[in-house]
Order: C-alpha cells, then sequence, then structure tokens
C-alpha cells in the first residue's frame, strides 16, 4: 500500500502530495484526461506525456531548423564561397553534415532515452561538471539570445509591407517581438497540444512559402533566366578560412536538427520515430535549402544578395507585382513558428536541468492541471525578452556560436565513448563508427578555426563559458551551503509551486 492510500482522507477535494508537502487539487471530474488522480491510478504519475506523434516529432525539427536561417544566411554564405556554384555546393553539404550528425544522435536518443540532448548524453559519459557548462552556456545565453533574435525577424517582417519605402520604428519591432514571445509563453503553458498544433500549422505555413519561392524560381529557369548560372565557379573563394565562414553561416541555418532529442521523453514510440523523423525532416529540408537558393538566384544578382538585401523579400517584389507583401507574411509565419519550437524545446532542457539538480528545483516541476513543465517555460520566456532590451546580442551570438559546435561535437564523442566503454549497452540503433569519427574531425575543425580566424571573440566566448564555473562551484558542487540560504530556497520553491500549482515529477511505482 502506497504512502498515500494510507492517509486518512480529508472531506474536502483537496488532498495533500507527501512528498511535496503541498496541495495539490483533485478534478471532480474523473473523464478529464489530464487529471493527477486519474493519471496516478493509470500507473503514469505526474509526468510530461508522450502526446508527440511521428508528425508532431518531423514537424518539431523542420519548424526548428526552418526559421530566419534560409532568409538570412544565403548573404553569409556566398560571401565565403565566393561564386554561385559554391554556395549551392555548402549548402549541401552543410546539409548532409547535419545529416551524419542527426544520424548519430538517433543512436544517442534512443540508447539514453532522456530528455536534454547532448546535456544528458555529456552527463551520462563524461558526469554532471562539463553537463553543467554545456547547459549553462546554451540555457543562459545561447538559446534565449536565439529565440530574441527570430522574435525580432518576426517583427521586422510583419510590420515590413507597412513601411516598405522607410526605415522600420525599433520602438515598434521590439514590442511586437514582445508580444510574439508572450503569447507563444502562454501557448506552452497551457497545453502540450496547443503548442504541438501551433508547431504543425506554422511548420506547413513556411514550408509552402518555400515551396512558392521554388515553384517560381522554376518557372524562372524555364523561361530562360539562368544568367548567374553561366559561370557558376567564377570567383570561387579558395582561402580555407572564408570557407570555413561560408560553412557556419550555412550550418547556421540548418541549426535545430536535434532539437527532438530534447522532448524524446514526449515522443510516441521513440525507438521507431524518433530516427524516422530524423530521416524525413533532414532529407526534407536539405532539398528545400538547395532549391531556394536555386530560385532566389534565377531572378536576385550575387552583387545584390551580397549587398545586404532581404533576398525573399527582393524576390517577391520582382515577380508577385502587388502581391509582393506576401512573402514578408509567410517570412513572419516561419520566424513564428522558430520561436514557438525554441521555447518548446528548450523549456525541457530546463526541466531535465532542475531534475538534475543544475538549475533551481522549481523548474523541474509539472504544473498538475495542464501537465506541462511551467516554471521552465516561464523561465524561458521571461530571459528572451530581457535580452530583447540588449543591443549586442547578434555579437553575444557569435561570441558562444563555436560553443554550440563544440558540446554537439563532445556528444558525439560520448557516442564513440560509450562504444568503448560500455559495448553491452542496449543500442536499438547502432551507427557505423565511421559516421561519427567523419563527424568529430570536422566539428574539431569548425571549433579549432575561430583560434586562428578571431581570437578576440573566441576568447570572449571562451570567458563567457567559463562564468558557469563558479556558479557550479557555489549552487551544485558545494553542499554544506549555510542553512538558512537551503531554508530559503525551500520557501521560494514552495511559495512558487503554490502560486503555479506545480509539482515534482512523480512515476507511480509498480
Amino acid at each position: 500500500m502506497s504512502a498515500e492510500d494510507s492517509m486518512p482522507k480529508e472531506p474536502s477535494s483537496r488532498k495533500m502530495d507527501v512528498d511535496q508537502g503541498i496541495p495539490m487539487l483533485e478534478k471532480k471530474d474523473p473523464e478529464a484526461s489530464n487529471d493527477p488522480k486519474q493519471i496516478e491510478d493509470s500507473g503514469e504519475g505526474i509526468v510530461l506525456q508522450q502526446k508527440l506523434s511521428l508528425v508532431n516529432g518531423i514537424t518539431v525539427i523542420v519548424g526548428s531548423i526552418i526559421g530566419s536561417g534560409i532568409f538570412v544566411s544565403p548573404r553569409g554564405v556566398l560571401a565565403g564561397s565566393g561564386s554561385v556554384g559554391m554556395s549551392l555546393i555548402v549548402w549541401l553539404l552543410s546539409g548532409i553534415y547535419s545529416m551524419i550528425g542527426a544520424y548519430c544522435y538517433a543512436e544517442l536518443g534512443t540508447s539514453i532515452v532522456r530528455s536534454g540532448a547532448d546535456y544528458a548524453y555529456i552527463f551520462e559519459a563524461f558526469g554532471p561538471f562539463l553537463a553543467f557548462l554545456r547547459l549553462w552556456v546554451e540555457c543562459m545565453i545561447v538559446r534565449p539570445c536565439s529565440q530574441a533574435i527570430v522574435a525580432l525577424t518576426f517583427a521586422a517582417y510583419v510590420i515590413e509591407p507597412l513601411f516598405p519605402d522607410c526605415e522600420q520604428p525599433d520602438v515598434a519591432v521590439r514590442l511586437l517581438a514582445v508580444v510574439c514571445i508572450m503569447v507563444l509563453t502562454f501557448v506552452n503553458c497551457a497545453s502540450v497540444e496547443w503548442a504541438t498544433r501551433v508547431q504543425d500549422v506554422f511548420t506547413y505555413a513556411k514550408l509552402l512559402a518555400l515551396a512558392l519561392i521554388i515553384v517560381t524560381g522554376i518557372v524562372q529557369l524555364g523561361r530562360g533566366e539562368v544568367e548567374y548560372f553561366k559561370e557558376p565557379f567564377a570567383n570561387t573563394e579558395t582561402d580555407i578560412g572564408q570557407i570555413s565562414l561560408a560553412f557556419y553561416s550555412g550550418l547556421f541555418a540548418y541549426n535545430g536538427w536535434n532539437y527532438l532529442n530534447f522532448v524524446i521523453e514526449e515522443l510516441k514510440d521513440p525507438y521507431k520515430n524518433l530516427p524516422k523523423a530524423i530521416w524525413i525532416s533532414i532529407i526534407l529540408v536539405t532539398v528545400v535549402y538547395v532549391f531556394t537558393n536555386i530560385a532566389y538566384f534565377s531572378t536576385v544578382s550575387p552583387e545584390e544578395v551580397l549587398g545586404g538585401a532581404a533576398v525573399a523579400v527582393m524576390f517577391s517584389k520582382r515577380l508577385y507585382g502587388v502581391m509582393w507583401w506576401c512573402m514578408p507574411v509567410f517570412v513572419s509565419l516561419s520566424t513564428f513558428g522558430g520561436v514557438n519550437g525554441i521555447l518548446f524545446t528548450t523549456s525541457r532542457l530546463f526541466y531535465v536541468g532542475g531534475r538534475e539538480g543544475h538549475m533551481p528545483k522549481i523548474l523541474s516541476m509539472v504544473q498538475i492541471q495542464r501537465l506541462t513543465p511551467m516554471p521552465a517555460v516561464l523561465f524561458m520566456g521571461l530571459l528572451s525578452l530581457c535580452y530583447l532590451a540588449s543591443s549586442d546580442i547578434y555579437a553575444l551570438i557569435n561570441y558562444v556560436g563555436f560553443a554550440t559546435w563544440l558540446s554537439i561535437g563532445m556528444a558525439i564523442v560520448v557516442l564513440l565513448y560509450l562504444r568503448w566503454k560500455r559495448p553491452e549497452m542496449h543500442r536499438p540503433i547502432k551507427v557505423a563508427l565511421i559516421w561519427p569519427i567523419i563527424y568529430t574531425i570536422v566539428t574539431i575543425y569548425l571549433v579549432i578555426l575561430p583560434l586562428y580566424a578571431s581570437p578576440t571573440e573566441t576568447g570572449i566566448g571562451l570567458l563567457i563559458i567559463c562564468t558557469g564555473i563558479p556558479v557550479y562551484i557555489i549552487f551544485v558542487a558545494w553542499t554544506s551551503k549555510p542553512k538558512i540560504f537551503d531554508r530559503y530556497m525551500d520557501n521560494m520553491t514552495t511559495f512558487l509551486q503554490k502560486v503555479f500549482m506545480v509539482v515534482a515529477e512523480n512515476k507511480k511505482k509498480d
């Protein structure tokens, strides 16, 4: 008999959670699917539910990858590669590189079925310290900054039709970005179904926008608009450093291919659906990206792309006449879905960090009626809003951009390490070792190159990473803190639990 069964029943509809010591409401409607009592009786307890289908998994990946990258990265790729032909090769190779990484993550995700992706994998293999540094940089800087940037891109494109020939008011752009983040924070707090539905709808919208560009480009090529393809490799860059910068821009546009691993505990039948979702998504995105860039160059010259033009907007102004405004609208839909994808997956990273004791405990708790990680979602949303006030968030992302590849590369090293240390480990998917080896070698190149090409920015990035060391020592490693500090944290956690009606994950034991 469980501890709960031995407790005297109270006449009211309230009971006490014995682990948390706070009230937990029971719904009177026993048919409600999100009733915590019903979930406990079914053998699941208070946990995040497996509600993501294969289609949801595909839209999480595709929706997270296709954000602002395909609309802003063509300039960086072309500048680094030097020619139209080489830029298309960079787009293709960036997709193949991402596909290899995703393939390796399929083995990691099905052998270590824990949300948090590379944070969870690094924790499993190399312990809490390196995992915490990964969590620190990703959660406190990279993800909220990225979300703020994508939200600003959304806002800029939404009001583009209102200011076609003049500069957009900065205050209006930032306020609209605030609204975007707040709306999606509410959606993600309210329901996993709502969040996935938003992701589904806006993923379809962004694919429709890119399909429109691709079809229009095919029509242009059919009409003989091939001027910029006659000498595709003229002026190709030979400096390996510049080529590397082209790959950085290309890979930025593919960023997000590993996001489904962050929410794998909520994926139905992960052993089957994770690899399927990864393969379908990466192949789809690679094909779409390459053909979208071909379409761009059927109409927009390389000089105009390098001049900083908004490629998609210029493309639409030249070909769609009075309907040119549809492209900024489609781009805004794309970035809106991108913000949702970042928020949905990153909140789960906060959630797992709180569960492992690397983040405040409140972040690892689930709303008992909505069964969403509400505190983690709110924290991510508020942190992103803070970065909207900064004018240097783009520089900040550049400072720590290499840290992303460092951590992803380290996760692939985990695969090699576990093959050596735990050969008997259950692996539903087992990749050929050549693929993680190739991925690791390329990642080492991507990490080391900035030390040579941009030593100042890389040094600042390393300092930002190192700020996590004292935080880890004080808040994680130091276990004998003064009792007054522990009491304060406990009281604050209890207060926030009562405010948000959240409890710690509570899986029912057999």
